[in-house]
């Protein structure tokens, strides 16, 4: 405990290319730039798949699939073969990226296909009878009922995505990790707790932060009935 709180006391943590504000900058750009490419990628075959019914059963196996990665494992193995490809330091950062992409993929993908499928029935029935084009019934009624359940598979796969690049650092890729790699190869175990805190301090303002985000763009009305929901031995009320 006294390591950890000399490493946070220490001024020169504070500045330069290897200090917090840097280390957390790198962590948290890489992190964004893998979930909006992660974004580009499911949330529109996630809603083909949940609008169509199509391809439901090879999108859940490839979703299964990826999650099953080992990460490490697969980042070296990415590195290896992205190397002959780039003379320059993207030789670590673009094959990093690409594992953290394939890891964010699959809980944004099936929070979205869910949510799409789940959007009450009734009310896309009576948008249906309303004349409403399938065009219109997606963009008016399902994505707007699907809403908490896209979110829940975004901010599953952002705190996804900051676990994992913290363990690129592995492959020298910049960010909170390398107080962890860098702190156990000079058994300085101080910057080590205080590279584990920092991840926990990001991961938790990441998720605070989607928790808003939810509570402003996600109506009243499906926030009670997403936790009417989960609320286990619910008991229907009496005729």
């Amino acid at each position: 405990m006294s390591g950890l709180v000399e490493f946070f006391a220490d001024p020169s943590n504070w500045s330069g290319s290897t200090g917090i504000p840097t280390r957390v900058w790198y962590h948290l750009l890489y992190s964004l730039i893998a979930l909006g490419i992660a974004l580009v990628i499911a949330v529109p075959l996630g809603i083909y798949v949940g609008h169509t019914g199509r391809g439901e059963a090879g999108v859940a196996g490839l979703a299964n699939s990826l999650r099953a990665l080992p990460t490490l494992g697969l980042l070296i193995v990415v590195v290896m073969l992205a190397a002959p490809l780039f003379s320059s330091s993207l030789v670590f950062t673009a094959p990093a990226i690409f594992v953290l992409v394939l890891l964010a993929v699959p809980p944004i993908l099936t929070g979205t296909y869910t949510g799409i499928q789940s959007a009450d029935r009734s009310a896309v029935d009576a948008a249906v009878g309303l004349g409403y084009r399938p065009m219109q019934v997606l963009l008016r009624v399902q994505l707007p009922c699907a809403l908490p359940l896209i979110l829940s598979g975004i901010r599953g796969a952002m705190l996804q995505i900051v676990s994992t690049a913290t363990v690129a650092a592995y492959v020298s890729l910049n960010g909170l990790g390398r107080y962890i790699i860098d702190g156990r190869a000079n058994s300085d175990f101080g910057q080590m707790a205080a590279g584990a805190a920092l991840v926990a301090i990001v991961a938790l303002a990441l998720e605070l932060t989607f928790l808003l985000i939810g509570r402003i763009v996600i109506s009243p009305g499906l926030r009670r009935t997403v936790r009417r929901t989960k609320t286990p031995g619910a008991v229907e009320p009496a005729a």
